[in-house]
């Protein structure tokens, strides 16, 4: 049996799956909040429970996925928004705490791992996976692997600018600064929250809607939401066509809020061979298998 476990910055969530891909055990519980020692202390309690609960006298390894990275250089996580965690070996102290070994991916490197191993890049080699939603993450699997690179920032798309920005686009994007200190990063304009601000910019600011309020909106038939919509696709499309232009992966599966949009498949499959170099693509854009659970269920493969 596999152990993996996503640690989130509000829950933290463990499943044992058996040898064929099944959950076997599965607990969530709120993720404890400034103290770094709490959280060292709530998952190796909750692998403790898991243990006893499946009848595993010991564990060879586990498998976590979490937003931000180990950093090569020191050994300690980085770039997580749980800030708390950061610059703290928690892998050497979780292996110290549990007995076992402890591997550790950035979350959306679990999903495409998860999505490989047996979801939608089941029968790919190359995956890459896109997750839209409060931001914007990506993660890569090559022959069922998580690639990380050595910098432990594979994936990291969001972070780079929307390719090919139009006038606006680009007049938008000084409106506003990302946390990782640059301006016009792809994850201002495709994620939830980004979808949101572009169509509160548009209309003036003089609504604050969430991006589901927005979707309401281009369903009835309102003409600036159906158009930010439409906009919205074309920017998914052009930053992925960055992506294959790059990597050309077998298939680009996506999860998260935003990828529950049925439409965007069809429109965005339309329009990929319009950024990819030569105007031709057989990368296809899909939805994710597993969805939600994929991060917690790569986790699970990462000593594979």
């Amino acid at each position: 049996m596999r152990m993996g476990i996503d640690l989130g910055g509000t829950k933290i969530e463990l499943i044992v799956l058996s040898n064929a891909g099944d959950i076997v055990y599965k607990k969530r519980v709120p993720s404890p909040q400034n103290v770094y020692q709490d959280t060292v202390d709530c998952i190796s309690q909750l692998v403790k429970e898991a243990q006893r609960a499946v009848g595993i006298k010991q564990l060879d390894s586990i498998g976590i996925g979490t937003p931000g990275t180990v950093s090569s250089i020191s050994g300690c996580i980085k770039n997580s928004n749980s800030i708390w965690l950061n610059n703290q070996p928690i892998n050497k102290d979780l292996e110290q705490a549990i007995g076992c070994k402890v591997f550790i991916a950035n979350d959306a490197n679990c999903m495409a791992l998860s999505e490989a191993q047996d979801g939608a890049g089941a029968n790919s080699n190359v995956v890459f996976a896109v997750i839209l939603g409060t931001g914007c993450g990506g993660g890569l699997a090559v022959n069922k692997h998580v690639h990380s690179g050595i910098n432990g920032v594979c994936g990291e798309w969001g972070h780079n600018p929307l390719p090919w920005m139009t006038d606006d686009e680009f007049n938008y994007s000084k409106t506003f600064d990302c946390y990782c200190g640059q301006k016009g990063c792809i994850e201002h304009f495709i994620s939830g929250t980004g979808f949101a601000r572009y169509y509160n910019y548009r209309n003036d600011y003089k609504t604050n809607l969430h991006s589901r309020a927005i979707l309401t909106l281009a369903e009835s038939g309102d003409s600036l939401a159906n158009e930010c919509l439409e906009l919205f696709e074309t920017r998914i499309a052009k930053a992925l066509g960055h992506i294959i232009n790059i990597l050309d992966p077998d298939i680009i599966v996506a999860a998260g809020g935003m990828s529950n949009i049925e439409r965007i498949y069809k429109n965005v499959n339309n329009q990929l061979s319009q950024w990819v170099i030569g105007k031709e693509c057989s990368t296809r854009f899909i939805k994710s298998k597993h969805g939600d659970a994929s991060g917690v269920r790569g986790a699970a493969w990462l000593n594979d």
